[in-house]
């Protein structure tokens, strides 16, 4: 089987998510996604008529990020005609499952320059409609129009689960904030000591001039006694009516009967709304010899698992125990851990199940300080944990991350 190679991965900063008010908000999706793919292109003087395929991930693919974000972008930033692309959705996923996608056609033999990546403008998905975001249906489980589904997986608001996940874990909140605390602390040290600068391209505006060349979500101030003072932003959303008696606690009570939990997340523990866009180059060794590239790693195994649609949020541990097994590694082999801080409890509770040394779990800090722009988070944790391993001198690294409906991607990557 041929190696599947990454070659260079290169990101945005991350802009607030919030229409109007951040850095990004202004600016069209396809605008960043041809940032990444520009940059990835003139950093590594890639001929783009020699790409394969350009595989991109958007969760929200309506209105402007609709219409093959992916294809459009790579003619945006003035690629040959001859580089196809297309676009995947694997909710919060997607930016692995589109490396696991590329990796996939150059391990084959298939294909030999294949770029991945996803992009997410979340100050743009928070003007549409709850149902134009969500393929047109009420994203309230029972009341979704798919009632013989939901009366066999109800899901839930992912909020909601994360409490209920915490309850029945006896995960306490100071453990989630301090969790919070930790990951601000983290994102801080590896700004200042400039830990991301390979990675991160600045965002010009249309005119040249920079709309943002730093993380902008970052609370470095943040402190434990403001944690603490945060109001609990799904507690009372757990018992919305959301129609003839239905609430989401019901429907997560209905599988798990007697679970009863107060609300502990809230803005300071959950990952933060922003936008953002990342690529990753892939290519086998034939293509890296004859274009003179040099390899930063190779893709060693990936996985995919589904999991419980209730609780939604419970499959990374499964999936990296899947991946481990696919790469003949144990967790001891594994230098760097990123798992995506869509809630604490989500990290906090992958920690806890494979017994980890929490000195090599997102070193860097993660979604809860940084932001998580959906379809495009899993590309960037990527580039992140390569990052990591070539300043730490690791060999290993294992990155996945939950879905909504119950999923996990998950990768391993080696470093060269």
């Amino acid at each position: 089987m041929t190696e599947a190679y990454i070659i260079d991965a290169v990101r945005t900063p991350r802009g607030i998510g919030k229409p109007g008010k951040g850095a990004l908000s202004h600016l069209h999706p396809q605008h960043l996604a041809a940032t990444v793919l520009a940059a990835i292109r003139d950093r590594n003087n890639l001929d783009t008529a020699t790409v394969d395929d350009i595989i991109w991930s958007t969760s929200t693919q309506k209105g402007k990020q609709g219409g093959d974000l992916g294809r459009m972008a790579a003619l945006s930033a003035g690629y040959d005609t001859k580089a196809s692309g297309t676009t995947l959705d694997r909710f919060c996923g997607g930016g692995i499952s589109s490396v696991n996608f590329a990796a996939a056609t150059v391990m084959s033999g298939m294909e030999d320059c294949v770029i991945a990546g996803g992009t997410e403008m979340m100050s743009y998905t928070a003007t549409l409609a709850a149902e134009e975001a969500n393929a047109g249906i009420k994203p309230l489980g029972m009341g979704s129009g798919h009632a013989a589904l939901d009366a066999i997986h109800p899901q839930s608001h992912q909020g909601v689960c994360a409490d209920a996940i915490a309850a029945r874990e006896g995960i306490s909140r100071e453990a989630v904030d301090a969790l919070a605390l930790e990951s601000q602390k983290r994102a801080a040290a590896a700004i200042a000591e400039g830990r991301f600068d390979r990675s991160v391209v600045p965002v010009l505006n249309p005119d040249g001039s920079v709309a943002l060349d730093r993380e902008e979500f970052p609370r470095p101030e943040t402190t434990a006694e403001g944690l603490a003072g945060l109001k609990a932003s799904f507690g009372a959303l757990k018992d919305f009516d959301l129609g003839g008696g239905v609430t989401f606690a019901k429907q997560i009570q209905r599988v798990y009967p007697g679970l009863e939990w107060e609300g502990i997340h809230h803005a300071g523990n959950s990952s933060g709304v922003v936008d953002g866009a990342a690529a990753i180059l892939l290519t086998s060794k034939d293509y890296a010899d004859r274009h003179g590239l040099k390899p930063r790693a190779r893709v060693v195994a990936y996985a995919n698992v589904g999991d419980d649609p209730t609780l939604m949020l419970n499959a990374p541990v499964p999936a990296a125990k899947k991946v481990l097994e696919k790469a003949g590694l144990t967790k001891n082999d594994i230098d760097v851990w990123e798992i995506n801080e869509a809630f604490a409890v989500v990290a906090e509770k992958f920690i806890r199940d494979l017994d980890l040394d929490r000195e090599k779990v997102n070193i860097n800090g993660g979604a809860m300080a940084l932001g998580h722009p959906i379809g495009a988070t899993g590309s960037i944790l990527i580039g992140t944990a390569l990052d990591e391993l070539e300043r730490s001198g690791g060999r290993y690294g294992l990155v996945t991350m939950c879905a909504a409906g119950g999923m996990a991607p998950a990768i391993i990557i080696e470093r060269i």
